[in-house]
């Protein structure tokens, strides 16, 4: 999966190798070879980045909303975005609590999370709109006692990136939550990003959740996203990291660029909003169902990949073409 790249050259493939936007990407040739191409992204937003200025002070650079964009934002020289001092970020650290985050939120400041294991008693409540959210080295934030890690208000413009969320021993209801049930404002002139953002449950140790990630918020983009229920690792077995499904998607004009959903128990995806679109969706069934009986859906042998909802329809047919998924339903 490439988005928005510069090729000299590109030749073969495995599976499906899927280019949206690109100078110099291959020809559309899917099955042989197997190389899928979308000529634009649609819409889109680069992650933000800590960058130290010709003054030697410490800046984060958050990149503007692009539409229809086919090439690297920086291909015309200096890209387009808003540069905010260091000075508007608490910069967290893991010793902190939610209390303590959310108290410099509530002062309108951003977060930058430092390297480390964040173990959260509480919600991170992210409820200030355009609040920026890097993390630096992975940083993750971890949920004890069966807590919702962090939620985020239904407001324009939110950039979460480069973390990762991990379930705790205690099941928690979802791991990160975007909007309230019933969230209709429209976002489109101003959407939320996830950015290179990571979820597990299980493989450092138990962990439980229902849910990884549910949106419920309008026009989000989803850009490099992995939702792990652990196949390998510590503190993995059916009954020991139990997780329902990946991602839920509930809102309107939600968009997603490499969505990786991997081992969930029952559906991966539930994908109820009008208008979706995903470009590259791999997934993997479950491999550690000890037996038929234990993987049912009613009276069928497994539960399918994705569930569309009744209001869901594709923003365009063949929106979810640029895929490769990988079913295996055991017997």
């Amino acid at each position: 999966m490439s988005r928005d790249s510069q090729y000299g050259s590109w030749s073969g493939g495995v599976w499906n190798m899927v280019f949206v936007g690109g100078n110099g990407a291959p020809a559309q040739s899917f099955p042989t070879p197997p190389e899928t191409v979308v000529a634009q992204a649609p819409v889109v937003r680069e992650k933000p980045f800590l960058y130290i200025d010709s003054s030697g002070n410490y800046n984060v650079f958050v990149p503007a909303l692009r539409t229809n964009s086919a090439v690297v934002s920086w291909a015309n020289g200096s890209p387009a975005g808003t540069s905010l001092p260091i000075s508007q970020f608490y910069i967290a650290q893991p010793s902190d609590t939610a209390a303590t985050i959310n108290n410099a939120l509530a002062q309108g400041l951003n977060l930058l999370f430092t390297p480390g294991v964040y173990q959260l008693n509480g919600a991170i409540q992210i409820t200030r709109p355009n609040t920026v959210v890097p993390g630096l080295g992975l940083a993750t934030l971890q949920a004890e006692n069966g807590v919702t890690p962090m939620t985020v208000a239904d407001v324009d413009g939110v950039t979460i990136a480069g973390l990762l969320f991990d379930a705790g021993s205690t099941n928690s209801p979802v791991l990160l939550q975007v909007g309230p049930s019933g969230s209709s404002a429209n976002h489109s002139a101003n959407p939320t990003l996830f950015s290179d953002v990571f979820f597990r449950i299980g493989g450092a140790g138990v962990g439980k959740a229902t849910q990884t990630l549910v949106v419920n918020s309008n026009n989000v983009i989803m850009d490099d996203l992995w939702l792990w229920r652990a196949d390998h690792g510590t503190g993995v077995r059916w009954t020991t990291n139990t997780a329902t499904n990946g991602l839920i998607v509930n809102g309107n004009n939600v968009t997603a660029y490499g969505l990786f959903v991997k081992h969930y128990q029952q559906y991966q995806v539930i994908w109820n909003g009008n208008g979706g679109s995903t470009y590259f969706f791999q997934n993997e069934m479950p491999y550690d169902a000890p037996n038929q009986a234990a993987w049912m859906n009613g009276s069928s042998d497994g539960w399918q990949s994705t569930r569309w909802g009744p209001r869901s329809r594709p923003i365009k047919p063949g929106a979810w073409a640029a895929t490769a998924t990988s079913m295996w339903i055991p017997r």
